[in-house]
């Protein structure tokens, strides 16, 4: 499974896109604090709820105090992980995913702390974009990760036809 890793998100919005997007294709959502919401039931309902929607209870979400929480709670995530940030030495089409692969994102207004980005240089990679933009936004960028993940591993799990097929 893949496990997604939101690092101090800030929008409520984003966060709930995302966890549609790890209902919708089986991944696990990992979210380090601090964040830029309150994630109780209540505010959950509240402030995510229209960007899951009826998606909640297909996704299984962990919550840690931060990076080093997570790390001793799941020390494999240091042997297969992935840092997408803009600030990236090369694209994200040169990652090798696996099934079990950690792709670590962080907030919206700030990216990926620095220290973490050089202890794993050789692991980050970014989407390429036009020299006047900034970046994508988390969600769509969490999206377009996951899918590739998806890609090079085989869609396991999720299937590849709908409806249409059977007609």
């Amino acid at each position: 499974m893949l496990h997604i890793v939101l690092v101090e998100p800030e929008i409520p919005q984003n966060c709930g896109n995302i966890a549609r997007t790890c209902a919708v294709t089986g991944s696990r959502l990992h979210l380090v604090r601090p964040f830029g919401f309150d994630i109780s039931q209540d505010a959950i309902r509240r402030n995510m709820k229209r960007c899951g929607l009826d998606y909640w209870h297909l996704v299984e979400v962990s919550d840690y105090e931060n990076l080093a929480g997570l790390f001793r709670r799941h020390p494999e995530a240091a042997a297969d992980l992935w840092l997408a940030t803009t600030k990236a030495p090369r694209p994200y089409d040169q990652a090798r995913f696996t099934a079990d692969s950690w792709l670590f994102f962080g907030k919206e207004t700030a990216g990926l702390p620095q220290a973490f980005r050089d202890r794993f240089r050789e692991r980050c990679v970014r989407l390429p974009m036009v020299s006047e933009a900034r970046s994508l936004n988390l969600s769509s960028s969490v999206a377009v990760f996951v899918y590739e993940a998806l890609r090079q591993t085989g869609f396991s799990g999720l299937l590849g036809a709908g409806e249409m097929a059977r007609s």
